[in-house]
């Protein structure tokens, strides 16, 4: 027994020593330890040099010994309890996570997959085989050959046009043969666009599953994308039930306005607004949101892209909506993937090709927590609920009190764990809201429940560990916590102290003034004069100036007979270097200088020469304030460093990296 009691506290100390040396304790904050993993975290993010020197290390541990000496006394007094910080810290949380709630090889290849697919516009048409998303295996199998049915007569030559408009759930195909004209990436749901950019020019597609149903595409063509282009249009609306006489009175009126803008060279923006039948456009000089590939009528799309240089006018062109003269505003080619990396990233995270990213990102938690699953015990719900009660929302989880089995469980290495029981099923059920439902399918109703809480469970665990199983995070969150607690107790001790303590700051002006002085400075007015016949008028009147008691506004109003802008009178003081002129007048009092310069002349009178002086405070208000900040911090540190010791581990210092 003493045996296996010395083998257990010598694995614990060989467990404990190791800990030790892979994060050692860099220093000491009280009673408070502090990692070197902490401290090389933060140096690192912030050290701007390659290679970080002895004096680069030590002058930054003396920053974060201050740093660290505030949030010791925040916690000591209790400010990392308080629910404005609670909240606040988790609102952080929950924005820091997600980059690790997902699988970013995956995010990555798909963001580098649209922008791709975003140098190719295709052209295709399609046959959609409708299949609602919780169809049942059967449903689901009959779409599919219904699919291939299709595929097999197009295949064995029909025209395929011919077989969407008869077969197609799509209700345009019966107007467009299933034509969808050009596109791009990011504007079809994502298996669709993967489908059309995988078929080569002249093939039919393998049925493909949307959330729509299945579809078949044929592609006919692709091109090199057209970039984004902005226009502006003219628009004279055609009823499509119009009769020939109102058809041909709007053509009319079309070709009269081209001909304002090509014979006459009356304004684009100025017809557009004032016989343009587009209202929303119309008020804006006809211009219209920029665009690409699909996102207009096509021969609208095509007539635009056609204008070769910017400023360019088409012909009146006609679509669904009526006659069109288009005018070129700009044009963009693709953009960089550095400069659409962001826009990509946004437009993956909201679109159905993230599932490929969480479905890896499920796969790895459960590989990575030892996932068990009784799939059974989700089967037993689905005689425990009739769709009646389902749909009106009268399910309760009393029926299911006798089913209280482990459904599945997450199992993590360390001991931490997940588990999750028919009776927490029986639970979520009861509050799923089914207002608006007329119809359900329980069994694949069931179904998508349990796999959506299945998904949360997973998502939830993984974040929960995040702390223990991502060390870049943990420092990050570390990094935030501290941050705010920081910040709330300085802006109490320091900035906002400095700015309500009108006492404090008269003090410590009165103490530190003669720091602020103003260097010899000269009261003077300047006259500017437009030119030297105003000047010798203006050096007239100042001479009478004393005797007749003259004002600046009475000597401008002599001056400033013809032109306002003959004369301009200022009064200020300045020091060296503040005004040209000044700087060339003789600084002494009651002396009248005339500088020439190229734009006038400027006519100095010294009232006044000013020795140096202290700056009053309310000139210095802004400079005052911020140094009493200083003052305030550095006398709070010196507290701090009395009241909590600090010790620093040099030979685990020398370990900065």
């Amino acid at each position: 027994m003493k045996k296996i009691v010395f083998v257990l506290l010598i694995t614990i100390s060989a467990i404990t020593l190791n800990a030790q040396q892979t994060d050692p304790v860099l220093l000491k904050i009280g009673d408070k330890d502090v990692k070197l993993s902490e401290f090389n975290a933060i140096f690192n993010k912030n050290n701007t040099n390659e290679k970080a020197t002895e004096e680069s290390i030590n002058e930054y541990l003396d920053l974060y010994i201050k740093f660290k000496l505030k949030v010791r006394e925040a916690e000591e007094l209790g400010y990392d309890t308080l629910p404005k910080f609670v909240n606040e810290l988790k609102g952080y949380r929950k924005q820091l996570a997600e980059p690790y709630l997902t699988d970013k090889e995956v995010t990555e290849s798909l963001i580098k997959e649209a922008y791709d697919r975003m140098k190719i516009d295709v052209r295709a048409s399609h046959i959609l085989i409708e299949a609602s998303p919780d169809a049942l295996p059967a449903d689901t199998l009959i779409a599919y050959n219904k699919a291939l049915k299709a595929r097999k007569r197009i295949i064995d030559g029909e025209d395929f046009a011919k077989v969407a408009e008869e077969v197609s759930s799509d209700p345009s195909a019966k107007k467009n043969g299933g034509d969808l004209g050009y596109f791009s990436a990011m504007h079809m749901v994502y298996p669709f666009e993967t489908a059309a950019y995988t078929t080569k020019v002249g093939e039919i597609s393998m049925p493909v599953r949307t959330r729509f149903g299945y579809h078949i595409l044929k592609v006919f063509n692709t091109r090199p994308a057209r970039g984004t282009i902005k226009v502006a249009h003219i628009m004279v609306k055609v009823d499509n039930n119009a009769t020939p006489e109102d058809a041909a009175t709007k053509k009319t009126k079309i070709d009269e306005i081209y001909g304002k803008l090509t014979k006459e060279g009356q304004d684009f923006a100025e017809l557009a607004k004032q016989f343009s039948d587009d209202q929303g456009s119309a008020k804006r000089g006809g211009e219209l949101p920029e665009f690409n590939t699909g996102k207009m009528v096509e021969a609208f799309e095509n007539t635009a892209f056609d204008l070769k240089n910017d400023g360019d006018i088409s012909e009146p062109v006609k679509t669904d909506f009526g006659w069109h003269i288009i005018k070129r505003l700009s044009l963009k080619e693709l953009e960089s993937y550095e400069v659409l990396y962001n826009e990509i990233k946004a437009k993956v995270a909201r679109d159905s090709r993230s599932n490929k990213s969480k479905d890896v990102l499920l796969k790895k938690i459960k590989d990575e927590n030892g996932f068990k699953e009784d799939i059974k015990k989700r089967n037993d719900f689905y005689q425990l609920i009739t769709k009646d009660e389902y749909i009106k929302g009268e399910w309760k989880a009393e029926k299911a009190k006798k089913f209280n089995k482990l459904m599945f469980g997450f199992y993590a290495p360390n001991g931490d764990k997940v588990e999750y029981t028919q009776t927490d099923f029986a639970n979520y059920i009861e509050t799923q809201k089914t207002k608006g439902k007329t119809d359900a399918n329980i069994i694949a109703e069931i179904n998508q429940l349990y796999t959506k809480v299945l998904e949360k469970t997973a998502i939830d665990f993984k974040d929960s560990r995040l702390e223990k199983t991502n060390e870049d995070f943990r420092l990050l969150m570390l990094e935030y916590r501290d941050g705010i607690l920081l910040f709330d107790l300085t802006d109490e001790k320091v900035w906002s102290k400095a700015v309500k303590d009108s006492t404090g700051l008269q003090k410590f002006y009165e103490e530190n003034k003669n720091k602020y002085l103003w260097d010899k400075r000269v009261d003077v007015t300047l006259y500017s004069c437009s030119d030297e016949t105003v000047a010798q008028n203006v050096q007239k009147i100042i001479s009478k100036r004393a005797k007749k008691g003259y004002t600046n506004e009475q000597i401008l109003a002599m001056v400033n007979v013809n032109s306002q802008l003959a004369l301009k009178i200022e009064e200020n003081r300045y020091a060296k270097n503040d005004n040209e002129a000044v700087d060339k007048a003789t600084w002494q009092t009651g002396v009248t200088t005339v500088v020439k310069g190229d734009k006038g002349v400027t006519i100095v009178e010294v009232k006044k020469v000013l020795e140096p002086e202290p700056k009053k405070i309310n000139e210095i208000k802004g400079l005052i304030t911020s140094d009493y900040q200083n003052y305030l911090e550095q006398e709070w540190v010196k507290e701090l460093k009395s009241k909590y010791k600090v010790d620093v581990n040099k030979d685990v210092l020398k370990l900065v990296k």
